[in-house]
Order: C-alpha cells, then structure tokens, then sequence
C-alpha cells in the first residue's frame, strides 16, 4: 500500500533574510511636532492675521495724509485722486497761521516735563526702592492713589494753585501740572525697574567712597537706561498731546499750545479738515522721532518695570 507525502512548506523569506530589498510591512512612525512649530495652516493664519492688524494700525495714518494732501476742504472726493495732490495745506499753516509759535511752545512744555519728570520719577523710584524711611509705604499709597483721579477733578485745584503762586498762563506752571500727571506713574515704573539691580552695586559704590548721590548718578542710572527711556517717552507724550490743562491754564495767544491752537480751525458750522490734518501729520513728526530715538530700550523698560512690586 502506498503513502502519499505531502511536500514540507518553506517559511516565507523575511525582509532582513532577503538584503533589505523586501517592502517594509509596518510605515515609519509620524514625528511629533515641537511646541515651537506650527502646521502651515496655523501659519497662514497667523500672518493674514498679523496683515490684517498692520492694515487696520496704518490706514488711519495713510488716509490722515492723503486728505492732507487733498487741498483746503480735504473731504471733497475723500476716495479719489482726481485733481491730484498738492501740499498748499501745509504751505498755509506753516506761513500764515501761528502754528510755528504754537509748536514752538508745545516743544518748550514737552522739554521741560520731560527732563523735569525724568529726574523726579528716577530720584523718587531710587528713593521708594532703596531706602526705608518713616512714611515710606504712606507714599507709595499716595504716589498710587493720584492716578485715581479725573483731570475735571484735578483743574479746580490745580488753578487756585497756579494763580496763588503766580503761575497760570507761563511755561512753568503748565510744566509742573504735566509733572503731577506724569510722575506717580513714572516713579512706580522706576521703582519697579531699580528693584532688578542688585543692592551690591550700591555697597561696591559706599565701599569705594561714593555719596549715595554719587552711587545714584554714577552708578545705578547708567544702568537704568530702558527705564528712562520708558519715563522720558511717557512723560513727552504727556505733554505733547495734553487738551484739557492747556486750555484751562493758557490765556494768551502766543503761549497756546499745539492742541489748544489746532481748534482755531473748527468753526461753528464748518472744521478746516484741510489744515487740521496737515497740522496732525506734522505734530507726529516729533513723537515718532522720540519712539525712533528709545525703541531700543522701550521694551526692556516696560517688562523690568512691570515684573516687580
């Protein structure tokens, strides 16, 4: 009787056995992507985002300087360019109008609280952060408590002030009123930023003979530059485009301000849109010179100041 024997079968030949030239069974596992990376969509996102916010932060300007551009009454045809452009705008308020006196004055006001308020806001943010006196918590709280209150509350006072000394319609007094806006805030910030520097600067100056003048001025404001760039932008600011001290405390015509001498072009039934946008272009020259002049440091000052107590 015969048997019948099947044939063994052979054990397929796996990828490795075969030199690598077999078909991998498994696909390679996805990398994860890193905290830091986005996907493309979540990139174009984030630029038409970024183009939208640029677009919507220039066209005010941008259309701000073509109705400047657009003659005397600067809405006829806001949309088109027919007639072309021309600067007779700036011709007029630069040669016919008080407007170089009243930047004149703006630039004399702004100067003066600036450099005033700088050394104020640094010499009082030293004082609160390194030394501790009888009152020394009662005048933060006071230095904090200012800032509550309206400018309509504040002229009131501000003016039975001014007269009593003699300084209503004059550079100085408008000066010291911005320094009673500008300085709480600004010391806060410095006292913020002074905290960051280490206390052993000031005994390295003490060690090597300097007065606590001397360490101040010698020592620790060199190295407190982004936070006088912050107090010196803030409190330029302050003074450039304040409305409602100008108006209360200046009489004069030759003393007026930018913004109290701008609302001579508004009229009772109709504005001079003309000549007040090519005022308003002009005015910014100078703020965004200061920007220019302390972007390095602006930054810097406003993220040290605002990280300690």
């Amino acid at each position: 009787m015969s048997t019948v024997t099947e044939p063994l079968k052979q054990p397929a030949p796996s990828s490795s056995a075969s030199g690598g030239t077999g078909r991998h069974s498994a696909t390679r596992p996805r990398r994860p992507r890193g905290r830091e990376e986005r996907s493309p969509l979540a990139s174009a996102g984030l630029h038409a985002a970024l183009v939208a916010a640029s677009l919507v932060a220039v066209f005010p300007i941008a259309y701000m300087i073509f109705i400047s551009l657009r003659g005397r009454d600067g809405w006829t045809a806001p949309t088109s360019v027919e007639g072309g452009l021309e600067i007779s705008n700036y011709a007029y308020v630069l040669t016919e109008t008080e407007f170089p006196r009243w930047f004149a004055n703006s630039v004399i006001v702004a100067g003066g609280t600036t450099v005033f308020g700088v050394f104020v806001a640094a010499s009082t943010g030293y004082a609160i952060s390194r030394m501790r006196f009888p009152g020394h918590r009662s005048l933060m709280w006071v230095l904090l408590i200012t800032q509550m209150f309206p400018v309509a509350v504040l002229i009131v006072a501000l003016y039975n002030i001014l007269g009593g000394l003699g300084l209503l319609d004059s550079y100085l007094g408008l000066i010291l009123t911005y320094c009673s806006v500008s300085v709480p805030f600004c010391a806060w910030m410095m006292k913020g930023y002074f905290d960051t520097i280490p206390h052993e600067i000031d005994e390295a100056g003490r060690v090597d003979g300097l007065t606590p003048f001397g360490t101040f001025f010698r020592l620790i404001l060199p190295l407190a530059k982004p936070g006088l760039a912050v107090t010196a932008f803030y409190s330029f600011l302050t003074a450039w485009s304040e409305v409602a001290f100008a108006r209360a405390f200046l009489s004069t015509d030759s003393m007026l301000t930018l913004s109290v001498g701008l609302q001579s072009f508004i009229g009772q039934h109709k504005a001079e849109w003309g000549y007040l946008t090519a005022c308003a272009v002009i005015i910014t020259i100078p703020a965004g010179l200061v920007f220019l002049l302390v972007q390095r440091n602006l930054v810097a000052g406003l993220t040290a100041g605002g990280t300690k107590g």
